[in-house]
């Protein structure tokens, strides 16, 4: 859960100050909040993880574009970017690599034959790709108030179901967590 929220800090921030004080002010809060993150993660873990790296420059470039050209559009680009840019290095790194980062996310989860790992992989694929669009729609097609909301809400949901209808679909490969002797009193 602190996991959770705190990959949710730059989305949460840029909701209250999109709030309170508007679009651009929102995007400057959320590039200090994603740098902020990148520090606190090197400083805390001595890493900082690459999926952080990438949010963080294109929240960066999209966001000072948006601010440097006062033009909102850039910054309703961020998501879909992120999420083509995540399912761009699924796709390539499973296909050219044979490298399964879904797998290597989850393999202490979920203990499932190569071909599960692999279809799974192009499911999240097809959905990042599929929740870019959605977010484009979204984003010029109603108002920017309702981008909003949906940026920090609705791709909320939608992952929380997807995740949740993922974990159903994948119950039979759930590995069971070990107990613990001492929890049996």
């Amino acid at each position: 859960m602190n996991k959770f929220l705190f990959d949710l800090f730059p989305v949460i921030l840029f909701f209250i100050a999109f709030k309170f004080f508007g679009i651009y002010t929102a995007t400057a809060v959320a590039i200090v909040a994603t740098i902020a993150q990148i520090i606190y993660s090197k400083i805390r873990h001595g890493k900082v993880e690459k999926m952080l790296l990438v949010s963080g420059a294109i929240i960066s470039v999209l966001g000072g574009i948006t601010l440097l050209l006062h033009d909102k559009a850039y910054i309703m680009w961020k998501p879909t970017v992120l999420y083509w840019v995540i399912a761009a290095t699924l796709l390539i790194s499973n296909l050219f690599f044979k490298k399964n980062f879904i797998q290597q996310m989850m393999e202490k989860m979920i203990a499932a034959p190569a071909t599960i790992w692999n279809r799974l992989n192009l499911v999240w694929v097809v959905f990042l790709v599929l929740l870019g669009f959605l977010n484009l729609y979204v984003a010029f097609n109603y108002t920017e108030n309702t981008w909003v909301n949906f940026k920090l809400f609705g791709v909320t949901a939608i992952m929380f179901v997807f995740i949740i209808g993922q974990t159903l679909a994948l119950k039979k490969y759930l590995i069971e967590p070990i107990e613990d002797k001492n929890e049996h009193h």
